[in-house]
Order: structure tokens, then sequence, then C-alpha cells
């Protein structure tokens, strides 16, 4: 008699692996030029053609700073120089230089707080403000964009004088930030009209009235465009020369940009010592704008693309 055998399970198979693909001499080269291929060459060559054409100035500008005025004037401002020295930096710190320094930030601070303060009431009075009145202020704003300060210095300078503000630091500071005004109020207007309307409605639900909405909505909400505001402003009067040279006279009411005249002399300009003076007047500034430039070029960005 046959006994039912019970059939044997089949083994399982270990899977296996798929051959590998003959290894080519020339894939690494091909790797190697496709990823050259992804390089922007030309963008490259011509950053570096930049690089050269911002660098070299301020090379020599340095460069000329460190040397001796009379082997400046006989070896020439590209010849590689014999000697270094820092006699003209600290001809220019013995000077009234820390007095003009005082005087420019005095001006560059109170100008961008008064520009500051007054294009942000501005900016929210348009923006707001859906009147006739309030579109053609923003027009009057908007046309000083066109109105260049050298076609108007004489008037200015009458306005100045019968107000007797002459020679002082206000006669700088009242048309500097004049001037500033109609591009910084086109940039909070901008900036003010990317809030949302919802958020003005529910203020007015909590009964905010129209300062608390400014205090508590719209200031902090424009704070990228406030702060491109004040640099500007800030850089604007930093850099201000036509006004000085106008409006004021006597050195204790000098700011940096006059200052410079202190190396030009009747026969002769101390170039090594001025350029000291540009180089020492250029590191404030620069350093804040180190810090702000982000907040000044996404501004100017957002204006533009409106």
């Amino acid at each position: 008699m046959k006994t039912a055998t019970r059939p044997e399970a089949p083994r399982s198979r270990r899977p296996v692996p798929p051959a590998a693909p003959p290894v080519r001499h020339d894939q690494g080269l091909r790797g190697r030029l496709r990823r050259v291929r992804k390089w922007n060459v030309p963008a490259g060559i011509a950053s570096l053609v930049w690089l050269v054409i911002v660098g070299l100035p301020l090379y020599v500008l340095v460069l000329a700073t460190l040397r001796d005025r009379d082997a400046y004037y006989d070896e020439g401002s590209l010849s590689a120089p014999t000697g270094l020295t820092l006699d003209n930096y600290r001809t220019v710190l013995e000077s009234d230089f820390f007095t003009y320094l005082l005087n420019t930030a005095i001006v560059t601070v109170a100008t961008a707080a008064v520009v500051v303060v007054l294009s942000v009431c501005v900016g929210y009075t348009v923006v707001r403000t859906m009147s006739r009145t309030s579109q053609r202020i923003f027009q009057f704003f908007l046309l000083g964009l066109a109105i260049p300060a050298q076609a108007v210095i004489i008037p200015i300078y009458l306005l100045i004088t019968q107000l007797n503000l002459y020679d002082s630091l206000l006669a700088i500071i009242l048309p500097t930030s004049a001037f500033c005004l109609p591009v910084c109020v086109l940039i909070l207007a901008g900036t003010m009209r990317d809030i949302e309307e919802e958020m003005y409605e529910s203020m007015a639900l909590e009964g905010a009235g129209q300062a608390r909405v400014l205090l508590q909505l719209v200031v902090p909400l424009s704070r990228g465009g406030i702060s491109t505001v004040a640099v500007y402003a800030a850089l604007q009067a930093w850099n201000n020369f036509l006004f000085p040279l106008i409006l004021t006279q006597s050195r204790e009411s000098r700011v940096l940009t006059l200052g410079l005249y202190d190396y030009v002399g009747q026969f002769r300009v101390d170039i090594p010592a001025l350029l000291a003076a540009v180089v020492l007047s250029i590191v404030p500034i620069f350093v804040v704008y180190l810090f702000a430039r982000r907040q000044l070029i996404n501004g100017l960005m957002g204006v533009g693309g409106r």
C-alpha cells in the first residue's frame, strides 16, 4: 500500500543582482565636461572684469593715502611705493576732521528722522484717503522728482536768508529733507498698498482711530520700506555738497564734503592727505550701507515692480 507523500515546497531563490554596466574609460571626462558646461563662463569673465574696474581705483586710492606727498609727486600715482607711512591719516585726524564728522552726523540723523516721519504720514494719507485732494498732494510730491536742486538753489538761498538760518546746520537739513521726500513718499506709498484691506477693517471693528492704526498696524508692517527710506535719506545727507557749499560759510558749520577744501591750497594740492580724508569720510557710511543694503535694494525693487 502506497502512502501519499507531501510535495516539497519550492526553495526560495535569492534575487540575482543585475549585471553592472561596463565601465567606460571616458565617463569621468565626460562628466567633468558636462559640469563645466553648466558654468556660466561669460558671466564669470564679466564679473572678473567688473572686479578689476572697481578694485583698481580703490587700490590706487588706499595706496596713495599711505605714501609721502613728495614721493607721490615724484614717483607718480601708479608706481610701486618705496615706503609706506600713516602721516597723512595723522594729519587729517589732527585737523578739524572730528568737528566736520560731528556736523555731518547731526545733519544725517536729523534729515533721516524728518524724512521718515513726514513720508510715513504722507504715504499713509495717500493710500488710505481716496479723495481728489490726496491724489493731488501725491502728484505734487512726485513733481519734485523732475526738479533738480541746481535749478532752485537761488530761491532756496533767499528763503534761508530771510528765515535767518544761513550758516547753520538747519539750513542744510531742511532743503535736503525736502528733496528726499518725493522718492521716499513713492517708496512708502507702494509699501503701504501691500497691506491687506481686511487688517484695516479688523482694526476699525475694534474701534481703533487713525493714529492707532498708523502706529500699531501700518508702521510695523512697513518696516522694510521705512528702513529703505531712512538709508536713502542718510546717504543723500551724508554725500550732500551743494547745500552746504551755498548755505554755510564758517568752519563751525562745515561738513565732511566741505572739509576736503582744507587740503586744497592756492598753488598746490596735498593729494595724499586729501585722499586720506576721503577714505576716513567713507568708512562710517560704508559700514551703515553694509548692514542696510538688503533693505535698500529690496525696497527700491519693490517700487520698480509696481
